[in-house]
């Protein structure tokens, strides 16, 4: 039997950037960008889909609904490769069809992927919630350690 050998690759700057349909931050972006969402009327918030983690919020929709702050990046689905979302502006040096079918092997009934490349992570967007102000405070009260 031989043993599995992981994919590596490099990022590459892509020629042409997706069209944005995440919001991606860490960090202080991430507290920036909770803080904006808090100040969205319902109507801006509509169309809009979150998720975060420890020091990260994404933020999901169309493009002209996706919201701005310093030090966010975005991200969307690559055109090459269903259920796979990757930065706008960098791509894997590798096709992306071998990346993507590695992915969905370490990730079976996970999809979207987000395949991220500073930090290196892949996050599986399929628990993304409606953005409402009852999520906000979730996601704000899990950062500080609270319950909501």
């Amino acid at each position: 039997m031989s043993a599995v050998v992981p994919l590596e690759w490099r990022w590459r700057p892509r020629a042409e950037p997706l069209p944005a349909r995440a919001a991606v931050a860490w960090g202080t972006a991430a507290g920036a960008l909770h803080a904006r969402l808090l100040q969205l009327v319902p109507e801006q918030q509509a169309g809009l889909s979150a998720m975060a983690g420890p020091e990260l919020l994404v933020v999901t929709g169309e493009t002209d609904a996706l919201p701005w702050v310093d030090g966010i990046a975005y991200a969307g689905p690559a055109t090459d490769a269903p259920g796979l979302w990757l930065p706008t502006i960098e791509e894997p040096g590798l096709a992306l069809d071998l990346i993507a079918r590695s992915l969905q092997r370490e990730h079976p009934k996970r999809q979207p992927l987000l395949l991220w490349s500073r930090p290196a992570f892949v996050l599986p967007l399929d628990r993304l919630l409606p953005l409402s102000p009852a999520l906000l405070a979730r996601i704000g009260a899990h950062w500080s350690g609270g319950r909501a």
